[in-house]
């Protein structure tokens, strides 16, 4: 079982008890929070706090979190774009808004769940139950390229290569505002935000994180950039940009909480990867174009400039 404390700050006073967990613990819903509550898992002052508690803040608060239930994921028929395939990795255009494997609040309706269809079950078993074949992730509401494992031989080559940045991987972004200089590198830790724990943030005890960004294009407001990493971070290239002053268009847990007409989520696409085969040792290339939505807001911007 994990154990955290946690601490309400003055700004939660009056908040509802469940609705301010799941805010501070980032893998909780809502309802599963309340359920926390409901079996004593969580108390304040040595004692059992109910969910309909309202905090008062300044409060300390343990948490103690149950040992998660397995999840084993099964075949779904979900349509994918298959950009490479052979007998041993397999290369996905991911749309917004898929999941990349299960996890509580998204048990099913993933891409492994799709993978585990397409290829009839042939995933390496290194990444356990709920996430074979999976050798790195892309949020949800990131779209393009990602790399899967169809045997236990190729995902260890790739994960070396994600190690050593042979596996290299390109991003396209809108950030908002002007960056000053055309090119440049953020080198700056990341790990859980101190008082969100849904969110990531630069910290000094975080985990290292590099992303080297170069300016495509200047629109009204708005820069057209390339990044591309160095690590693999959570929410790496939203975490940095932001942290230089520029969050991305459209996200708004970095960003401005008011979402963009026409765009669902961030506007961040994974345009390149480039790897050595695990078989042949061979350099392999690839690209997909911009989706749609990214695009209309390019040419909306520009029309704007």
């Amino acid at each position: 079982m994990e154990r955290r404390t946690l601490r309400a700050a003055e700004a939660d006073r009056g908040k509802r008890a469940d609705v301010w967990l799941a805010e501070q613990a980032g893998e909780l819903t809502r309802s599963a929070a309340g359920r926390l509550l409901e079996e004593g898992r969580v108390l304040c002052d040595g004692r059992p706090l109910a969910k309909n508690t309202r905090l008062r803040g300044g409060e300390t608060v343990e948490l103690t979190l149950p040992e998660p239930e397995p999840i084993e994921a099964l075949p779904q028929n979900i349509p994918l774009d298959v950009v490479y395939e052979d007998d041993d990795v397999i290369v996905v255009n991911k749309p917004k808004g898929l999941v990349v494997h299960p996890a509580p609040g998204h048990p099913d309706g993933t891409l492994v769940n799709a993978l585990l269809y397409h290829c009839a079950g042939s995933l390496s078993g290194i990444g356990g139950a709920e996430r074979p074949g999976i050798v790195h992730r892309i949020d949800r509401d990131t779209s393009g390229l990602i790399i899967a494992a169809k045997n236990d031989f190729a995902h260890q080559s790739l994960a070396a290569q994600l190690q050593d940045h042979t596996l290299a991987r390109v991003y396209r972004c809108i950030v908002v505002g002007n960056l000053r200089e055309e090119s440049g590198t953020v080198d700056a830790p990341i790990g859980r935000h101190p008082t969100d724990r849904k969110r990531m943030a630069v910290v000094a005890d975080g985990r290292r994180a590099v992303t080297h960004w170069r300016v495509l294009e200047r629109l009204r407001g708005h820069t057209y950039a390339e990044c591309r990493l160095e690590t693999g971070r959570t929410h790496q290239i939203r975490v940095h940009m932001a942290h230089l002053g520029h969050p991305i268009l459209g996200d708004t847990v970095y960003g401005s909480a008011k979402a963009v007409p026409g765009l669902q989520g961030q506007c961040l696409h994974a345009v390149g990867l480039r790897f050595l085969h695990p078989r042949t040792g061979a350099a392999v290339e690839l690209t997909c174009p911009l989706p749609e939505e990214f695009e209309r807001q390019l040419r909306r911007l520009r029309q704007e400039g």
